[in-house]
This record gives structure tokens, C-alpha cells and sequence, in this order.
């Protein structure tokens, strides 16, 4: 599977992205996945000039797991940006079996009743369930802001919180 890395980070495409995860995953592909933003046309212009030049596509979740599971994805080495844990899930249950996967920036949805994790991520009890899931899917599941941070175990992460 050419996906390097999911991070699972509702800011999308920004300098902790394109500085510092591009270069540490050996990503040279950048997905952006989920299905509204794919939808905008303003964000489908705007994010891959965000990108400093690593080739960019904003796509929906079918057409992230058609690409990623295509033959012409074995030549790239692909990072993938969910906006949410529900896409996150969403492409692991269509087939996409990332190396590692990432939780790195959840800030709070206006209206939820949420739980802070870390200062930059804010978990629901529905994003708990969903983090669960992804976790048993894949094997794993961590947190880590940046490629020189130590990685933690998100799950574990959640049960200090009591989530």
C-alpha cells in the first residue's frame, strides 16, 4: 500500500504539514480526503497552492480509496490529510491500510459536547467510538503534533480522559 502516513487533522494542509510531515514520511503525494471540502471548488483551488509544490489532489472519500488502491498509486508515496476520524475511518473500511496513522489537530466543532486530549485536540464521545474502530482496523493509533515528537498511544491518550 503506497499510503505512508494519515494524519487525521481538520486544519488540513499547513506548515506542520508541508514542513515538516513531507519531508520525515517521504510523502510525495498529499491527499486531502473528504467529501465537502472535495465538493468546494474554492477549496480544491486554494489547498494544493497551500502545498509548496508537493503535488496535491482534494478528493472524496470513494475517490481517495479508488486512487489509493489503484495500480498507478504503487509509483507514489502517498500522505493522506482526513479532515475528521469519520474519513479516517471511512478509507480504512474501503481498504486503505496506511503505515501509521496520526491524530494531530481536532478543535472543537461549535455545538458538541467534547473532551480535550491534548491542547489541539478535542474528542467527542462519537469520535472515541470511531477512534476505536479505526484502531482495531489497522492495528494502531497514535498521536504525535510533529515528526520530532515522541509518538503516544492515542488510545491510551483517551482513557486518561476517561473517553
Amino acid at each position: 500500500m503506497p499510503v505512508k502516513h494519515m494524519r487525521i487533522d481538520n486544519r488540513l494542509i499547513h506548515g506542520q504539514v508541508t514542513v515538516a510531515w513531507v519531508g520525515a514520511v517521504g510523502a510525495n503525494h498529499l491527499i486531502v480526503a473528504n467529501d465537502e471540502v472535495a465538493a468546494d471548488e474554492f477549496q480544491r483551488v486554494l489547498l494544493p497552492q497551500a502545498s509548496r509544490g508537493v503535488p496535491t489532489s482534494v478528493l472524496s472519500i470513494a475517490d481517495t480509496v479508488a486512487h489509493c488502491t489503484s495500480p498507478a498509486a504503487d509509483r507514489e508515496q502517498i500522505m493522506i490529510l482526513a479532515k475528521f476520524p469519520s474519513d479516517a475511518l471511512a478509507l480504512v473500511e474501503g481498504g486503505i491500510r496506511p503505515a501509521e496513522v496520526n491524530v494531530g489537530n481536532q478543535a472543537p466543532r461549535p455545538g458538541s459536547k467534547f473532551t480535550m486530549v491534548t491542547r489541539s485536540i478535542s474528542v467527542t464521545a462519537e469520535d472515541a467510538k470511531v477512534y476505536r474502530q479505526i484502531a482495531e482496523l489497522v492495528g494502531h493509533l497514535r498521536s504525535q503534533m510533529m515528526p520530532t515528537d515522541k509518538p503516544d498511544d492515542f488510545l491510551r491518550m483517551m482513557a486518561k480522559k476517561k473517553l
